[in-house]
C-alpha cells in the first residue's frame, strides 16, 4: 500500500459516516419486519439533527435571497447520491415556484450521465469541480452549495475552492459532526450530524434523507421569501402538464372563491399566469394593471392587490 493510499484509507476510516453503527450489527440475522424497525428507527433521528442547524440554514437561506433578487444563481455541486439531490432540487423549482432554469441548477461529478450509473472516479479530483464552476461562469452575485455526505469529496471541495475564489457565496451540506468541519473556503457549513447509517458507509440512507430536507428547506423557504406563494400555495406554478393546469385552476378558486368557469376564463386572459388572474379577481382589474401591480409589489400578491 503506498503513501497516498495508506493515507486516503485512514482519512475515510476516520469519517463519520463511515462508522459500524452498534444498532445493526445483528441486521443479517434479523427478520425482514426488524430490519424495517431497525431502518426506520434510525431514519427517525434525522429531522432531529437537521433542527440543530436551522440557525445556519436560515443564515444561508438570507444569502440565497439576497442573491436571487440581484440576478444571482444558486449552484449546487455534488457527487453520487449528493450531487442527484441537488439536481432533483434544482429541476422541481421551475414548475414548482415557476424560476427560470438558469436560477437554480444542480452540477453532479461525472455530468448528466452520473444521473442513471455511477460515474467512476468522477468526484476523486478537485480540479473536475473547479473546472464545472468556471464552465458555469460562477460570479460574486452566485451563492455556491457544495453537497457531501463526508465532507472530503475532492469534486466538491474544488467546486467551493474555486467559487471562493471569484467571490461566490459558498455553503457546504455535510452529515459529519460540525466540530470537524475544516473546508475553510465555506461561508456556511451545514451540518445535520445523523450518525453511523444502519448499513456502514451507505449515506444514500439517512445521509441522503438529511440533505434533501435541508435542500427542501434552503429553496422552499427561499421562494416564499421571493413572493412565489400565496397563504401556503404555490402561485408561481409552470402549466407544464395538465395536472398542473387544474391545481392552477383550483388555486385560484380556493383563494377567491369563483367557480370552475370564472377561474378558467381568467387564466386564459392572464395567459395562464396564476398571480395576475389572483390579482384581476381580487383587486377587480385588468391583465394590464395586474402585470403594473405586481412589478411595483415585488412579485407579492398581497401587496399588488392592496396596492400599497
Amino acid at each position: 500500500m503506498s503513501g497516498e493510499t495508506k493515507k486516503l484509507f485512514h482519512e475515510i476510516s476516520n469519517l463519520a459516516t463511515e462508522q459500524r453503527n452498534p444498532n445493526s450489527t445483528d441486521i443479517d440475522y434479523a427478520s425482514t419486519v426488524e430490519i424495517l424497525k431497525i431502518i426506520n428507527d434510525e431514519d427517525k433521528k434525522v429531522p432531529f439533527a437537521v433542527e440543530k442547524e436551522i440557525p445556519y440554514i436560515e443564515k444561508a437561506v438570507d444569502k440565497i435571497v439576497k442573491s436571487l433578487k440581484k440576478g444571482g444563481r444558486l449552484l449546487y455541486f455534488g457527487a453520487g447520491t449528493s450531487g442527484r439531490l441537488g439536481v432533483v432540487d434544482a429541476s422541481e423549482c421551475p414548475p414548482t415556484f415557476g424560476t427560470d432554469p438558469e436560477m437554480v441548477q444542480g452540477f453532479i461529478a461525472g455530468g448528466e450521465a452520473a444521473m442513471f450509473v455511477a460515474q467512476e472516479g468522477a468526484e476523486d479530483f478537485e480540479e473536475n469541480g473547479a473546472k464545472d464552476v468556471l464552465a458555469a461562469k460562477v460570479t460574486a452575485d452566485d451563492v455556491v452549495c457544495g453537497i457531501a455526505a463526508s465532507r472530503r469529496t475532492p469534486y466538491v471541495i474544488g467546486a467551493v475552492k474555486k467559487a471562493k475564489e471569484l467571490g461566490a457565496t459558498t455553503l457546504y451540506i455535510t452529515c459529519t459532526p460540525r466540530e470537524t468541519f475544516n473546508v475553510e473556503e465555506v461561508d456556511i457549513p451545514i451540518c445535520p450530524y445523523v450518525g453511523p447509517e444502519v448499513v456502514m458507509g451507505s449515506t444514500r440512507m439517512k445521509s441522503g434523507t438529511a440533505q434533501k430536507l435541508v435542500l427542501n428547506m434552503l429553496t422552499t423557504t427561499a421562494m416564499v421569501r421571493l413572493g412565489k406563494t400565496y397563504e401556503n400555495m404555490m402561485i408561481d406554478l409552470q402549466m407544464t402538464n395538465k395536472k398542473l393546469v387544474e391545481r392552477a385552476k383550483r388555486i385560484v378558486m380556493t383563494i377567491t372563491g369563483v367557480d370552475y368557469e370564472e377561474a378558467t376564463k381568467h387564466l386564459e386572459t392572464a395567459d395562464y399566469h396564476v398571480k395576475s388572474a389572483l390579482v384581476m379577481i381580487l383587486a377587480n382589474v385588468s391583465f394590464e394593471e395586474a402585470k403594473e401591480r405586481l412589478e411595483k409589489a415585488d412579485g407579492f400578491v398581497r401587496r399588488a392587490i392592496s396596492g400599497k
